[in-house]
């Protein structure tokens, strides 16, 4: 797994899990119409190097994956055709897709998907996944090894509250307002093996604690764990699970990339002989709540100093922690710029109360649509050589999808989209950390 960003250095190979929602086109309440929009959507353009559509554990949810991918450019033009292929299947079928960590309206809760390992699930939570219907952003990044992907996940561990509060995008819970900025990881703290994971000494003594929590009967499987980061089952990769659904391309994009840059710091550091601190369990419980519940609001705990520091210099301290490796990929401005437009319009959970605060709830799933389906972050009039604007170093085209490129969703209209950035969501620049 390999490769780099229009043709800059190579960098670790990464793709990209997206989970969405499908609402009903005039309520705006869930819907359980997966398999029907999944055979509308048909295969997936990238389905050679993996990319594929799937149900998720309710009818309500719909997965997009990306194939193997080795630089961002890539990656975007994935996540923006899954994303096009799925809404449009979603609106043939009557339905919406949307990008939220959980349901901003409430409705009758949809049944399970079909097999025998849903049902499995459905039989040992009972009624804790009844209504589960919470959706994230997974980033997997491509690891020499087992061993490997076991201590960059302890070095991982410091950093996963700070990628929730990046990528909060949940404010909402069935048309209640949760005072959470990422109220899905409320939802999976119902599981056992959630969270930030153990830090383990090795393969071996991860797999045991798996398997403990096996054969206690608390996981169905040993592809169960809900911690937020791991080895993956599958693939020879670490799957970080941080982040709620993005809602836009962009965001999904800056969560893989800094992911990415994690890792292969964590690799540095192994190379060098150095493991990673073994940063206090319930300390990091008490970073991840506090993420949870403000996102880039304030301050955060900080697991490694176990003091409380502002924020947006815990993010700040994590992408300078990942620049080397994001600047070696040909990443780094692509990843500032991002950053800028996160700063600049809030993090999703801040746009969709700000989109309750005009128009209640369903103005929020109108803006959730818009999202879903529009470029990204940076503001009106972004062109070629900011970064975002398909100039070298960029992450893709313009954000308001205004040239078609290769990989571009098909069908795309000039200047159609205005993305977060339209007249009714524009916010003035917050002060600086």
């Amino acid at each position: 797994m390999g490769g780099g960003v229009g043709g800059h250095a190579p960098g670790v190979s990464l793709g990209v899990e997206e989970e969405f929602l499908l609402v009903d086109a005039l309520s705006g309440e869930c819907v359980g119409h997966a398999e029907d929009i999944l055979e509308r959507a048909g295969p997936h353009r990238w389905r050679a190097s993996g990319g594929s559509f799937h149900t998720e554990l309710l009818g309500s949810q719909v997965e997009a994956v990306t194939g193997v991918c080795h630089d961002l450019a890539g990656l975007r033009a994935q996540l923006r055709y899954g994303r096009a292929r799925l809404a449009e299947a979603a609106r043939e079928g009557g339905a919406l897709l949307v990008a939220s960590g959980t349901p901003v309206l409430g409705g009758s809760p949809p049944q399970a998907a079909r097999g025998e390992r849903f049902a499995a699930i459905v039989s040992a939570y009972g009624d804790v996944v009844e209504d589960y219907q919470a959706c994230g952003c997974h980033v997997h990044v491509g690891v020499p090894d087992r061993e490997s992907a076991v201590a960059v996940v302890n070095h991982l561990r410091p950093w996963l509250p700070v990628l929730v509060a990046l990528a909060a995008n949940s404010p909402f819970d069935r048309g209640r307002p949760t005072r959470y900025a990422a109220r899905r990881m409320m939802e999976m703290a119902r599981f056992p093996g959630a969270g930030v994971p153990p830090w383990s000494a090795s393969a071996a003594d991860y797999d045991a604690r798996v398997a403990a929590l096996v054969e206690s009967g608390a996981l169905v499987d040993a592809a169960m764990t809900f911690w937020l980061a791991r080895p993956s089952p599958r693939w020879p990769t670490v799957e970080v699970r941080a982040g709620d659904a993005a809602a836009t391309a962009d965001e999904a994009v800056l969560q893989a990339a800094l992911v990415r840059g994690l890792v292969a710091a964590a690799l540095a550091e192994l190379a060098a002989g150095r493991e990673a601190p073994r940063v206090d369990g319930q300390v990091c419980a008490a970073a991840l709540w506090n993420a949870a519940r403000h996102g880039l609001d304030g301050a955060m705990v900080d697991p490694v100093s176990r003091r409380a520091v502002p924020a947006w210099r815990l993010l700040d301290g994590m992408v300078a922690r990942a620049a080397p490796a994001l600047e070696a990929a040909g990443d780094l401005d692509t990843v500032f710029t991002l950053v800028e437009g996160v700063r600049r319009a809030g993090t999703g959970a801040d746009r969709q109360c700000r989109a309750a605060r005009r128009g209640g709830p369903r103005a929020v799933v109108d803006m959730l649509v818009r999202q879903t389906e529009s470029g990204g972050l940076a503001p009106e009039g972004t062109g070629p050589g900011t970064g975002l604007g398909g100039g070298p170093g960029s992450a893709g085209g313009p954000v308001d999808g205004a040239v078609e490129g290769p990989g571009e969703p098909p069908g795309a209209t000039p200047g159609a989209k205005p993305g977060v950035w339209d007249a009714g969501e524009r916010v003035p620049e917050p002060d600086a950390p």
